[in-house]
């Protein structure tokens, strides 16, 4: 069974879920205390997926996630690059996505070229929503056709279930350059977008989740964790038979993730066999 690393830290509150998501899509979710990881930061190399979980890391003090990334940037970057080479795949939902960013996992090096040995500068930034308002509810949201994400791969979306839900006052996608919302589309590391009539906090482009090029690591706003059952759908008791013959669209995600995983390691483990 992959073993999934899901980092946790004062003020994360979104671990447990996001440990539950890996389990129904079969995998072992580990819990690490990013202090713990800090010091012994080859812990990484054990495991075959890994979460950054949402919440509120050391109370979104300065700005959300920032002193949690500036933490990872010091101590486990290098790591965390590791990963991403030898095939990990990442997830970073709301919290875990402004870490991604300010920590230098996104939107990560262009097509083709490798990762620096150093974090690099931010490229992009989750700044307050454009209400100025604390937003907790339901969205409509699209998975582009053309996106390299291994995490959305194939997974079909319905209109009366195409939602995830968020919950931040920090998730407004700002590109540094209109040039980055533009090679993000054209190298399909746009992940997930807003639906047009439904982008809620004023992010660039509709971006609600980006991913490297590598396709492995998905930052993003919404929480797919949290719509693992038809039972956390908004009206799910007004949801025809037909529209939950699959699985929700957030477990199906985490399926992907794990399925690739397995994929990949089943050559490895027949090689050892012989």
């Amino acid at each position: 069974m992959p073993r999934a690393l899901i980092i946790t830290t004062a003020g994360i509150n979104c671990d447990r879920e996001l440990g539950r998501a890996f389990e129904l899509a079969g995998a072992h979710p580990e819990f690490v205390h990013l202090n713990r990881l800090m010091a012994q930061p080859r812990l990484i190399d054990q495991f075959d997926l890994i979460g950054l979980p949402g919440g509120f890391s050391y109370g979104d003090a300065i700005a959300a996630g920032r002193i949690a990334a500036q933490l990872m940037r010091r101590t486990l970057y290098a790591s965390f690059v590791r990963a991403i080479e030898r095939g990990v795949p990442i997830i970073a939902p709301c919290n875990g996505f402004q870490m991604a960013v300010q920590l230098g996992l996104l939107p990560g090096p262009e097509l083709g070229q490798p990762w620096p040995a150093e974090p690099p500068r931010p490229s992009a930034a989750l700044a307050q929503n454009a209400s100025g308002r604390f937003i907790d509810r339901w969205c409509a949201i699209e998975f582009p056709a053309n996106t390299r994400c291994i995490w959305t791969q194939s997974v079909q979306l319905e209109p009366s279930t195409a939602l995830l839900p968020i919950a931040h006052g920090e998730g407004r996608f700002v590109p540094e350059s209109d040039d980055l919302v533009l090679r993000l589309a054209e190298n399909g590391q746009i992940a997930v977008r807003f639906s047009e009539s439904d982008n809620p906090n004023g992010s660039a482009a509709n971006i609600a989740g980006i991913c490297d090029a590598s396709g492995l690591v998905l930052g993003l706003m919404p929480h797919p964790e949290r719509y693992t059952s038809w039972n956390q759908h908004p009206f799910w008791t007004r949801l025809s038979p037909a529209e939950m013959s699959d699985e929700p669209p957030g477990l199906r995600m985490f399926r992907n993730a794990v399925a690739y995983v397995s994929e990949k390691r089943q050559p490895l483990h027949a090689a050892r066999k012989k």
